[in-house]
C-alpha cells in the first residue's frame, strides 16, 4: 500500500491515494482486526502464527498509511502525529482496539511482538483532535499506560534487543501526544512514573545494550521536567525524586562506558561519532537544568578528583599506569561534553537567571582549570594518542557552547553575575581576558596537532566563528595571541600547514585570517601579513621549470592555492578585494599559469588551483567593481582565458581512465564554473575583445565548449556538480553570447538545445529554470529576429533559421515538454517555465494550435470541451510582444489555466 509508481507526477499519487484512503483503507483495518481477534484464540498453531504474522503486518501497515501526503518514508522511525481520519473513530475507541494488540505482545514470540508494539507506537501517536472529549482520551491513554505498566512490572519480552527498542519509542511517545496535566490525572500515574524511572535506570546501566534506546527515554523525560513550570494544581508530578537519580544514573553510565572501552572504532565510541552524541546530549541538559544546583553539585563532585588524578599525572616526571591515563581522559571528556551541552541551552526551570549564571559559572570554572593542565608536563607529549584528542575535541565544543551563551555579540551586557563568579574562582573578570584563554587554546591545538585532522577542523570551525562575529572578532585584534597568528602564520609555527592530510584545513585557517586582517583598514599590515605567503610565491616563482614537477614544489603550490582561496573568501568589499588584487597582479598570476602546464594531468593540483580561481573571479557583494578608467576587469578575464586554454587543451589530450570523474570530469565542472562566473561576474566588456581582434573570449570559449562536448550527456546528467556547472555555464552562453551558440554548426548546436530538454525534465527546480532561461533567450531571439523582424537578418539569425529548417521538430518538442511539465507535475518554478512559453508560442501560432489539438486528443472525451475552453482563456490579453507587462499577463493566464486543467 501506498507505494510510488515511477514516471507518474506526484499529483496523482495523491489523488490515487485519498481515493483509496476514503474508500477502502478502513475496511481494511476493520478486517485485519477481526481476523485478530478470531487467531488470538485459535488452535491451529502452525497455520496461525503465518496468519497472525501476515495479518499483524496488515493492521501496521494501515496505521502507518500516510493519511495526509506528508511523510516521505513510512517505515522511517521519526514520525509525527498520525493524522488518522475522523471516521475511524469508533474503532480507535474501542477498548478492545488497544487491548488486540497488547495481548498479541503477550501471546507472541519476535519478531511478531515487535509488530504488535510498533502497532501500539501509531496508536499512541494518533491526533489528539480524534478524541472531540476530554473523557474519552483520558480512557484511552489511561489503557496505554496501563497496557506499559503491566509489561514494566513482568518485563515480559524486554530481553529481546528488537522489542526492547520498539517498547522504548512507545513510551517516548506519551509526552509528544500528551499533555503532563493528563498523565497526572490518570490514577495509575504514580506507580506508572516510578516504574519508567526504574527502567529508565536499568537501562543506563545497560548502556552497551541500550545505547541507542536510551535517547527515546532521555526524550520522555526532558519533555516531561520542561513542561513543570505550565504545570497547574497541586497533584504532585513525581519528579523531583526520580529525575536527579535518572540525571546521575546517565552521568554514571558515560563513566562506565570509558571504563568498560569501546573498540577504538570511530562509529562506535560515543565520543568519536558526533550525531550519536548529539542525540545522547540533545534531551540530557533539560534534567539537569530541571534542579540544577543539586545535578551540578553532583558533578563538581564527581568530576573533583578525576580532575586531581589528571594534574597529578601533568606533573609525574614518568608515565604511570599507562592503560589510567586514557580512562581519565575519556571520563574528562564525558563531564566536559555534558557541562558544554548543560552551557548549550539557557533556560528557568525551577530557579532565578541570576542562580543559573552562578551555576554556570562554578560549572565552566572546572573545565577552564582543566584547560591550565592539559597542555602542560607529560600531558604535553600525549597529542598523538586518541584519549587526549577526544578530550580536546571535548573543550573545543564546550568553547563553541559557551561562547554563544556568554561571550557572543548578544550576550556581552548580560552575563554580569557569571563573571563576578569567574573572577572570583579564575580571576577572568570580562570577555575579553576569558577570549585570550579560548584564543591560547586554539593556539596551542593549531601548534601541536600535526596528524590529527579532526581536531584541526574542530579547532579552526571555532576560531573562525569568533572571527566572524561582528563583536569578538573586534575583540580578538587587541589579543597578543591573535596579531602573532596574523605574523607569523608559518609552518614552523603551525606544523599542521606541512600535514597534506591536514590540507583542506588550510583554507578554513587563512579565510579566518583574512577576516582579521581586513577587519582592520591597512593596506600596509594587509601586506605584512600576507609576507609569508609571498616568500612562498617567490621560492615557487624561481624553481626552474626542470624542477618544477617534484613532491616539494607539488605540495608547496596545493597549500599556497588554498591558503589564497582562503584569503579570498574573506574579501567582501571592493577594498579588500582590491589589496588582494593588486598583491597578485600582475606579478604572481603567472604562476598559475606555469603550475597548469607542468601539472594539468594531476587532479590534486588542479583541483585546488581552479578552485581558487573560481573564488577570485566571483563577483560576490559587487566587490570585482573597478574604476571606470580601469582595465583591469578585462586584464582578469585574459589570465582566465589563458588559464582555461590551458588546461582544457591538455585536459582533452590526455587519454580515459578508470575514474573519469576523479581525473577528468572534476577538473572540467571546476573550469566552467570559473569561465561562468566570470563571464556573468558583470566586470567585463566583452565587445572590447572582438573589437580590438583579441582572441581571449573566442579561445576560452572555443575549450570550454570542447571540453562539455568530450563529456556524454548521461554522464554529466548522472554527476551532480558536473551538472550544476554544466547548465550554469549553458545559461550564461545563452544569456549573453548568444551569437558564439547560433555561429555553431547544426549538429553541436542540436546537441546542446538537446540538453536543455533533459535538464528540463529533471527533479532539479533551480537546473530547470536555468534551462527554462536559456531556451527563453533563443526563443525570444528567433521572434525578435527572423518571426518579427522588420531589418534584414543577421549572420546569427541566419544561422537560427538555418538550424530550425533542419531541424523544425526542435520548437514544438520544446514547448510539448514545458506544457507538460506545468499541467501534469508538481513544478515549483512555474514562473521560470512561464518565460520560455509565450516566446515559442508568439515564434508560431501554428506551432501552438497543434500541440493544443494533440493534449486535448490525450485527455478523456467527456473533458474535451472544458479543457478546450481553459485553452482560449489562456492567450486572453497576451499580445504578440515579449515587454514585461505582456509576460507576466502570459504567467498570470498560466497560473489560472494549471489550476482549471488539473480539476478533475
Amino acid at each position: 500500500m501506498n507505494q510510488p509508481s515511477p514516471g507518474l507526477p506526484l499529483t496523482h499519487h495523491r489523488r490515487v491515494t485519498c481515493c483509496f484512503r476514503d474508500q477502502s483503507l478502513f475496511q481494511i483495518f476493520q478486517i485485519s482486526l477481526t481476523s485478530l481477534g478470531q487467531l488470538k484464540n485459535d488452535a491451529n498453531m502452525q497455520v496461525s502464527n503465518v496468519l497472525r504474522q501476515l495479518t499483524l503486518s496488515l493492521s501496521l501497515r494501515c496505521l502507518s498509511f500516510d493519511f495526509v501526503g506528508t511523510s516521505l518514508d513510512e517505515s522511517s522511525e521519526e514520525f509525527g502525529t498520525v493524522q488518522i481520519p475522523s471516521s475511524w473513530k469508533p474503532v480507535l475507541q474501542d477498548q478492545s482496539t488497544l487491548q488486540t494488540f497488547f495481548d498479541y505482545y503477550k501471546i507472541t514470540e519476535p519478531p511478531l511482538s515487535k509488530e504488535a508494539l510498533e502497532c501500539l507506537v501509531r496508536l499512541a501517536s494518533v491526533r489528539r483532535s480524534l478524541f472531540t472529549d476530554d473523557s474519552a482520551r483520558s480512557q484511552f491513554l489511561a489503557h496505554l499506560m496501563a497496557g506499559t505498566k503491566e509489561i514494566l512490572q513482568t518485563g515480559q519480552g524486554l530481553a529481546d534487543h528488537d522489542n526492547y527498542h520498539e517498547f522504548c519509542r512507545l513510551l517516548g511517545r506519551f509526552k509528544v501526544n500528551y499533555q503532563l496535566s493528563e498523565l497526572l490525572n490518570i490514577e495509575i500515574y504514580g506507580d506508572w512514573i516510578r516504574f519508567v524511572a526504574e527502567f529508565t535506570t536499568k537501562s543506563l546501566q545497560s548502556w552497551q545494550w541500550a545505547s541507542s534506546s536510551v535517547y527515546y527515554l532521555l526524550g520522555l523525560w526532558s519533555r516531561l521536567v520542561t513542561s513543570v513550570p505550565y504545570l497547574k494544581g497541586d497533584t504532585p508530578s513525581l519528579l523531583d525524586e526520580t529525575v536527579p537519580k535518572i540525571t546521575e544514573g546517565f552521568i554514571n553510565s558515560r563513566f562506565n562506558s570509558v571504563q568498560a572501552g569501546f573498540p577504538d572504532d570511530l562509529s562506535e565510541n560515543p565520543l568519536d561519532n558526533v550525531e550519536l552524541l548529539q542525540d545522547q546530549l540533545e534531551c540530557f541538559p533539560y534534567l539537569c537544568r530541571f534542579q540544577y544546583e543539586s545535578s551540578s553539585l553532583y558533578i563538581i563532585k564527581i568530576m573533583e578528583p578525576i580532575l586531581q588524578a589528571y594534574m597529578e599525572r601533568a606533573r609525574s616526571p614518568v608515565p604511570g599506569d599507562v592503560s589510567e591515563l586514557p580512562v581519565i581522559e575519556g571520563q574528562l571528556a564525558w563531564i566536559v561534553h555534558i557541562i558544554a551541552a548543560i552551557l548549550k541551552i539557557r533556560q528557568t526551570i525551577g530557579c532565578s537567571m541570576e542562580s543559573q549564571e552562578l551555576i554556570d559559572a562554578e560549572l565552566a570554572a572546572r573545565v577552564l582549570q582543566l584547560i591550565n593542565i592539559t597542555d602542560g608536563g607529560l600531558h604535553s607529549q600525549r597529542y598523538c594518542e586518541i584519549s587526549k584528542q577526544r578530550l580536546d575535541r571535548a573543550i573545543i565544543t564546550f568553547f563553541q557552547n559557551f561562547r554563544k551563551s556568554y561571550v557572543g555579540d548578544q550576550a556581552m551586557h548580560s552575563s554580569k553575575q557569571l563573571y563576578s563568579r569567574l573572577s572570583d574562582l579564575l580571576g577572568l573578570h570580562d570577555h575579553l581576558v576569558l577570549l585570550n584563554v579560548i584564543v591560547g587554546k586554539i593556539a596551542t591545538n593549531l601548534k601541536c596537532y600535526t596528524k590529527s585532522e579532526e581536531v584541526i577542523e574542530h579547532t579552526l570551525s571555532l576560531f573562525l566563528e569568533l572571527a566572524s562575529g561582528y563583536m569578538t572578532g573586534k575583540l580578538l585584534l587587541k589579543l597578543d595571541t591573535v596579531k602573532f597568528i596574523i605574523g607569523h602564520h608559518t609552518r614552523e609555527n603551525f606544523p599542521f600547514l606541512e600535514e597534506y592530510r591536514c590540507s583542506c584545513s588550510r583554507t578554513t585557517f587563512y579565510y579566518t585570517l583574512g577576516y582579521l586582517i581586513f577587519m582592520e583598514d591597512s593596506p600596509v599590515k594587509f601586506k605584512s601579513s600576507m609576507e609569508p605567503l609571498l616568500q612562498v610565491m617567490v621560492r615557487l616563482e624561481s624553481t626552474p621549470d626542470a624542477a618544477f614537477r617534484t613532491d616539494a614544489v607539488k605540495y608547496a603550490f596545493i597549500g599556497l592555492m588554498r591558503d589564497l582561496r582562503g584569503i579570498a573568501m574573506a574579501t567582501n568589499s571592493r577594498r579588500t578585494y582590491g589589496l588582494l588584487f593588486d598583491w597578485l597582479y600582475p606579478s604572481h598570476l603567472p604562476l598559475l599559469l606555469k603550475a597548469i602546464s607542468h601539472w594539468s594531468d594531476v587532479p590534486e593540483v588542479t583541483t585546488p588551483l581552479l578552485k581558487f580561481m573560481a573564488e577570485f573571479v566571483l563577483n560576490k557583494a559587487q566587490r570585482l567593481t573597478f574604476d571606470s578608467s580601469s582595465p583591469n576587469g578585462i586584464l582578469l578575464f585574459r589570465e582566465v582565458s589563458k588559464l582555461i586554454v590551458a588546461y582544457g587543451s591538455r585536459i582533452l589530450s590526455l587519454p580515459n581512465s578508470t575514474d573519469m570523474y576523479a581525473n577528468k570530469y572534476k577538473g572540467i565542472w571546476i573550469s566552467l564554473t570559473v569561465l561562468s562566473r566570470a563571464l556573468a561576474g558583470n566586470y567585463v566588456n566583452f565587445g572590447v575583445f572582438e573589437l580590438y581582434g583579441d582572441r581571449a573570449l573566442a579561445d576560452a570559449l572555443d575549450v570550454s565548449l570542447k571540453m562539455t562536448l568530450s563529456i556524454p550527456l548521461s554522464d554529466i546528467l548522472v554527476f551532480r556538480k558536473l551538472m550544476k556547472a554544466y547548465f550554469a555555464f549553458v545559461e550564461v552562453l545563452f544569456n549573453n553570447h548568444i551569437s558564439f551558440i547560433l555561429n555553431l554548426d547544426t549538429s553541436t548546436f542540436m546537441h546542446i538545445v538537446g540538453s536543455l530538454g533533459s535538464g528540463l525534465k529533471g527533479l532539479d527546480a533551480a537546473i530547470s529554470s536555468q534551462c527554462a532561461s536559456a531556451v527563453d533567450n533563443l526563443a525570444a531571439f528567433y521572434f525578435n529576429n527572423i518571426t518579427a523582424a522588420e531589418e534584414p537578418p543577421s549572420p546569427a539569425a541566419l544561422n537560427l533559421a538555418q538550424h530550425i529548417a533542419e531541424c523544425p521538430k526542435l520548437f514544438p518538442e520544446i514547448l510539448k515538454t514545458l506544457f507538460e511539465i506545468v499541467l501534469f507535475e508538481d513544478c515549483s518554478n512555474q514562473w521560470s517555465l512561464s518565460r520560455p512559453m509565450l516566446s515559442l508560442i508568439l515564434i508560431s501560432e501554428q506551432m501552438f494550435n497543434d500541440l493544443r489539438a494533440q493534449i486535448l486528443v490525450s485527455q478523456p472525451s467527456d473533458q474535451q470541451q472544458r479543457l478546450s475552453l481553459c485553452f482560449d482563456k489562456l492567450m486572453a490579453d497576451v499580445t504578440r510582444s515579449l515587454d514585461s507587462k505582456n509576460r507576466d499577463k502570459f504567467t498570470q493566464n498560466l497560473t489560472i489555466f494549471r489550476h482549471e486543467f488539473r480539476v478533475k
